[in-house]
């Protein structure tokens, strides 16, 4: 049994009987159905969260078992002195054994987010067989682009002089400088929110990580990545954030031969989630 807290959506006993497939229900193969689904999310949120986390994906549990794992200090999962993507990476692929143990041979789709997709890269690299396809949305594989220019540029501040968080600060100074700060706005300050921000302030920097590309191509998982267009984000967010993640999405489709879809706005899966939805019901077809 998996370390960490997964949310488990299943919707087939309800949405079952025949009914005709529309654009954002595209048919899906038997076999496909049967493999679920394991999304791993971003920073300030948790797998079932309607603000960062893919409570607009919930559809697709029409078709499969959908598994929303809590990285170690969000939602539900325990606590943890700092949040770290290679225990992300261990706990993913532990959930992905207790899904691929669950419907047979083959493993399960993956989708990660931010952060949340460096683990399933990392995932995909350790355990291949056990991963049918990798969705990435919006990757903070930041290393994996190091040669473009603004993720050059946003590597050099990070790890030469650029401050770090102030001591003092709170999770809700931080969430709110994070939001209104850079124009966006801010999410209610729950308890489980701050939990959040409390946890994604104290995590591994995501630069650290180094990701075997050559491993992954050599995989032949199918790899699907998403990416916001970012031309009605807040000026600074896309100057200081959008910049870098387009610049890196672009980079690792071409490196892992995968296909890159554009979605309108900042946040692919809340922003548009129909065109989301119905790329990763073609993914796992």
């Amino acid at each position: 049994m998996a370390a960490v807290h997964v949310t488990v959506w299943d919707d087939r006993e309800q949405t079952g009987g025949g009914r005709a497939p529309t654009a954002s229900r595209a048919p899906v193969a038997p076999a496909a159905a049967a493999a679920p689904a394991l999304f791993i999310h971003n920073i300030f949120t948790w797998g079932s969260d309607s603000t960062y986390g893919f409570a607009a994906q919930r559809t697709l549990a029409d078709s499969r078992q959908l598994l929303l794992m809590d990285r170690r200090g969000y939602g539900d999962s325990p606590d943890t002195a700092r949040s770290d993507f290679d225990i992300d990476t261990e706990d993913a692929v532990e959930v992905l054994g207790d899904g691929a143990r669950a419907v047979g041979p083959g493993g399960a789709h993956l989708v990660g987010h931010g952060n949340g997709a460096v683990a399933a890269l990392l995932a995909t690299a350790r355990r291949p067989d056990l991963v049918r396809s990798l969705a990435l949305i919006q990757p903070s594989a930041f290393t994996t682009a190091a040669h473009h220019p603004v993720v050059a540029g946003l590597l050099d501040r990070v790890r030469n002089g650029a401050p770090g968080i102030p001591d003092g600060v709170t999770p809700e100074q931080y969430l709110r400088a994070s939001t209104e700060g850079l124009g966006m706005a801010m999410p209610e300050p729950t308890p489980r929110r701050l939990r959040a921000v409390a946890t994604s302030m104290r995590e591994r920097p995501i630069w650290e990580a180094e990701i075997p590309l050559d491993v992954i191509r050599g995989t032949a998982v199918p790899i699907l990545v998403i990416c916001g267009t970012w031309e009605h984000a807040p000026v600074a967010y896309r100057e200081h954030v959008g910049l870098p993640l387009m610049a890196v999405a672009e980079s690792l489709t071409d490196s892992l031969g995968g296909r890159l879809l554009r979605v309108p706005g900042y946040y692919p899966h809340t922003q548009e989630p129909a065109t989301v939805n119905a790329a990763l019901r073609e993914l796992w077809a």
